[in-house]
């Protein structure tokens, strides 16, 4: 069995986390890391619970640059794993794969997984197994669930072979073309791509073991305690793994304490979870900037042009690396500053002195074109 994560940089400590807990339980089986910018040079790969780290560059990507710059880091390392699994399966030659998010520890033996991959090729879990019984839950999960996807593809396992790698070859390709948080195209990165699953694939395997894939969208349906051994279970059965999604944002805990008093065992595992965190770099990692968030010249990219350098044919054609600017003008960053200047008047983060540089740029922009004719609309 081979298990893969994915991440930047800033959530090496979780993916370390999730590899120690994997490796207590699973020491034979292989733990991949792919991390979707260059690793930090801090990392010492010999000293890390990770079998092997691939990075995005690895994966041959076509146009990987502007592929890169369509996507914000969310999409990104969401969309990566498309081709990720792909590249995995290829060139490991496993026979069975698991995709596991870097923000879940496990706590039990996943072997259940592995022994139901040799009955089926391709194995989800739903974000939910049970119906909500009042309003409030049934907007806050339900509902939600109508917008971002029936299943979490915080895991989903495969065997590599048959419908299995029929599986990773669709997935791949939906996610290097449409890996984008966008409601009016009906998107939302992989996982509305996998409500398709189950009607494509005849011999999916939809999982509903209450201890797997445990988070804050099903604990008002499952019962999280400690048995007499002091071992976590749900619904009377082992934890096998929790996903502790939305832990930097705060969204986590602040959805979970709606269904748990101050002395349930849940603020204990995330106690522990934090505590974990301390222990593998979380101060000196967790705030690292994702390379991808800069321009060569330093300044940030901002989410308006990822979307409309991916919307745009054109750009993607003028600018194959929208990231890289030279000080000239036929580059990207200065392309979108000339196409949409911020009005100083209207944006108290600007100042005159900004809009004097404004003004030159625009005088430069005519020089440009009045010698060398090019515009891009």
């Amino acid at each position: 069995m081979y298990v893969f994560t994915s991440i930047t940089n800033n959530y090496l400590p979780k993916a370390r986390i999730l590899g120690q807990s994997l490796k207590n339980y699973h020491p034979d089986w292989k733990f991949v890391v792919v991390v979707s910018e260059t690793l930090h040079e801090s990392i010492k790969i010999n000293e890390e619970p990770f079998d092997q780290v691939l990075t995005i560059h690895d994966l041959n990507i076509p146009h990987l640059k502007s592929w890169i710059f369509k996507h914000t880091i969310m999409e990104i390392c969401t969309a990566v794993k498309g081709p990720a699994a792909a590249f995995i399966a290829e060139t490991t030659g496993t026979d069975k794969l698991m995709y596991i998010d870097p923000d879940i520890a496990v706590f039990d033996s996943l072997g259940d997984i592995s022994k139901k991959l040799d009955e089926f090729p391709i194995i989800l879990t739903p974000h939910q197994t049970k119906r909500e019984t009042n309003l409030r839950d049934v907007l806050n999960n339900e509902v939600c669930f109508l917008k971002h996807g029936v299943y979490n593809l915080g895991f989903f396992a495969v065997k590599c072979e048959g419908q299995g790698l029929e599986f990773l070859t669709w997935y791949r390709d939906r996610l290097l073309e449409f890996c984008y948080i966008d409601f009016d195209w009906g998107l939302y990165t992989d996982q509305r791509w996998c409500d398709l699953a189950p009607a494509l694939f005849d011999k999916l395997f939809i999982f509903r073991d209450p201890g797997y894939n445990v988070a804050r969208w099903n604990l008002s349906q499952r019962q999280l305690d400690k048995n007499g051994s002091g071992k976590f279970v749900v619904d009377g059965q082992p934890l096998r793994f929790f996903h502790f999604s939305g832990y930097d944002s705060g969204q986590g805990i602040n959805e979970i304490v709606r269904y748990v008093d101050k002395d349930h065992v849940l603020h204990e595992l995330w106690s522990w979870y934090t505590k974990k965190l301390n222990e593998n770099g979380q101060a000196e990692l967790g705030d690292l900037p994702w390379n991808y968030s800069f321009f060569s010249s330093g300044n940030k990219v901002i989410p308006a042009m990822n979307k409309l350098y991916r919307e745009r044919s054109d750009l993607q054609k003028a600018f194959p690396d929208p990231f890289l600017n030279d000080g000239t003008l036929n580059c990207y960053e200065n392309w979108y500053a000339h196409e949409y200047p911020v009005n100083p008047d209207n944006n108290p983060t600007k100042t005159r002195f900004d809009a004097v540089i404004q003004s030159a740029k625009d005088l430069l922009y005519q020089i440009y074109l009045l010698f060398f004719g090019k515009k891009i609309h």
